[in-house]
């Protein structure tokens, strides 16, 4: 008989729970990757929303205009209402309506999600989030100007979306243990940045000639990818153990709707070896033990360092997402660039990120402190955003280089704190074992995080009118005051878990 190819005994080597956890794994990564995909348009086109309608009409005027012509009309190169001098306040509060929705919503989202299945609760707040992004494209196919209706589309795609981060960071808590976390998170978090390389240059595709399209094909992708999850996920492990001397065989009869082993009494038998024997198992009765309840919210501020990082995040994330929501357009005007190539540098700053995600992951596995890797990082990360502030003055080279630095430095704190940092809060030994407030120790983490994320935008708005130097500076306080919190944050948790602080 011939041998098995190397590739099949590769695979057959992998039990049942080997491959659900590598399908959770893919597919969360997946799903959390169309979330940002489709977040990332509104930067992308803000640069054609409003246009130097100034060089338009300087070209009409050295041109010797006939007196029975006129100049352009402003919405000729810019999409009203974005066409007035206070555009920069105006693209602001779309960000800060987006992202004060997102905030607001995800304190209540965690607390949703540990009630309901996570399956459908994020399959149904995937399709919306998808019809929400397509409404703000067809703003451009039907002539829409109104102000009000992009602000409620931001609105409510902000609180859609809020079912997304709670429920993958619950379904990767539930399959995989605190072996290796940091790394495994470092590896999976890079979703966030996969997704804003590729709402990148999807977007940037159709921006300068049908940016409606920019979100029309996000918002497909990720109602598209709403079904995936309601037809694939499988939210947590699910299975009784059966011994037989040294042979321990994992099985579940069935998984209920809400995805809990309803086991009963059933025949089965160990399969040994060709050559073996076949033994026959005796008939077993696994008791269901009665699951946890929910925590409450004040349950989950009480477990020690949500507090604490919670507060870190809040800064973190400000700086992360004011260059996620405002790079591309600060390209355009400091580098001189057309919107299409801002944004497809812009995507440098995400790669980065993904190394710098993973590299604090692995150098937390490795020192057990998880507080001070962030610590450490942010401390880099200060000096990095003020070279990054005289980007226009650099060549390419310096640029990509630096680019690359700034988002490895600003992400990785942000990416440890929302993976690796909140599972282990979420699984602490104060809990006794009550996984189910993983979904709500991470819905207050990052929706504390998000507070800032929508303060870093608006702030941004605000400030940009007096200079681009007045932005980073608001930057690099709010970087020193996240070094200051998570110092204090590692100091502070030596009573707690090693992962956590500086024990």
């Amino acid at each position: 008989m011939a041998p098995l190819p190397p590739g099949i005994r590769f695979l057959v080597s992998f039990n049942r729970d080997q491959w659900y956890r590598a399908l959770t794994f893919s597919l969360t990564f997946l799903l959390y990757t169309s979330f940002h995909l489709s977040r990332k348009p509104i930067s992308i086109v803000k640069s054609e929303l409003h246009k130097n309608c100034s060089s338009v009409g300087d070209t009409w005027s050295s041109a010797g205009t006939p007196s029975s012509l006129t100049p352009p009309p402003r919405d000729h190169c810019s999409w009203k209402p974005f066409d007035k001098s206070n555009y920069k306040q105006l693209l602001g509060a779309m960000d800060y309506s987006f992202l004060c929705a997102y905030a607001v919503g995800m304190y209540l989202s965690g607390i949703i999600g540990e009630r309901l299945p996570i399956r459908l609760y994020l399959s149904v707040g995937m399709l919306f989030s998808g019809l929400f992004t397509c409404l703000f494209g067809l703003g451009y196919f039907y002539n829409i100007h109104n102000l009000g209706f992009y602000i409620f589309v931001q609105v409510a795609n902000g609180l859609v979306q809020t079912t997304g981060w709670p429920s993958v960071v619950t379904c990767i808590g539930n399959w995989f243990g605190k072996g290796r976390r940091g790394l495994i998170m470092g590896l999976w978090n890079s979703h966030t940045s996969v997704g804003n390389i590729l709402g990148s240059l999807i977007a940037g595709y159709w921006v300068s000639s049908n940016w409606g399209l920019s979100f029309m094909v996000p918002g497909l992708i990720i109602a598209a990818m709403g079904l995936v999850c309601f037809l694939f996920l499988v939210e947590r492990e699910c299975s009784a153990i059966f011994t037989l001397s040294v042979f321990r065989i994992v099985r579940c009869s069935r998984c209920n709707f809400w995805n809990l082993c309803d086991l009963q009494s059933y025949d089965t038998e160990l399969l040994l070896p060709r050559d073996s024997v076949r033994v026959q198992v005796q008939p077993v009765v696994v008791v269901k033990s009665q699951e946890p309840g929910a925590i409450s919210f004040m349950g989950a501020l009480n477990i020690p360092g949500v507090v604490e990082f919670s507060l870190c995040l809040l800064f973190a994330k400000l700086v992360s997402y004011t260059f996620l929501f405002w790079l591309p357009l600060y390209m355009t005007k400091a580098a001189h660039l057309d919107a299409k190539r801002a944004g497809d540098l812009s995507t440098l700053f995400d790669v980065g990120g993904i190394i710098g995600g993973v590299l604090a992951g692995v150098v937390s596995d490795k020192l057990g402190m998880r507080a001070t890797t962030c610590a450490v990082m942010l401390l880099l990360a200060a000096p990095t955003l003020y070279g990054f502030s005289m980007i226009s003055e650099f060549g390419m080279g310096p640029t990509i280089g630096m680019l690359l630095v700034c988002g490895g430095l600003v992400n990785g704190p942000y990416a440890l704190i929302t993976t690796a940092v909140s599972a282990d809060l979420g699984t602490h030994k104060s809990l006794k074992g009550n996984a189910r407030a993983l979904s709500t120790v991470t819905a207050i983490i990052d929706g504390t995080g998000s507070v800032g994320a929508a303060l870093g935008p608006l702030l941004a708005g605000l400030l940009s009118p007096g200079g681009w130097d007045q932005v980073f500076y608001m930057l690099m306080a709010s970087d020193f005051i996240a070094l200051l919190v998570s110092a204090l944050c590692a100091l502070r948790l030596t009573h707690c878990s090693k992962p956590l602080g500086l024990t």
